[in-house]
């Protein structure tokens, strides 16, 4: 298990306690503070889950090949937001090329 999964679980959890605490004391703001917490936790689970199935397939990857990518997903471990942000920019270019014009 990652620690994206951790921390993910943990601010999910966050999250709730706060959307509870703020249906008790009618506080809207630390409602929609919980909401948004509960969704980031899930993000955070849900790209943890990514990088332990990733983690599989460099196991099974050629020899040759697994330094870089156990290199490629060490990065992704330190730096979650900026991966998203290359593979998003990757997906929109890449979704523009296959475009007939």
């Amino acid at each position: 298990m990652t620690d994206q999964r951790i921390d993910g679980a943990a601010t999910e959890l966050e999250g709730k306690a706060q959307v509870g605490l703020g249906r008790l004391t009618g506080d809207a703001g630390l409602q929609l503070d919980g909401r948004i917490n509960e969704v980031k936790g899930r993000a955070m689970d849900a790209y943890g889950r990514v990088i332990d199935g990733l983690d599989g397939l460099v196991e099974k990857a050629p020899v040759q090949y697994q330094d870089k990518a156990r290199q490629g997903l060490d990065f992704a471990r330190r730096k979650p937001l900026l991966t998203t942000g290359i593979v998003a920019g990757l997906a929109v270019l890449l979704s523009g090329l296959g475009r007939r014009r």
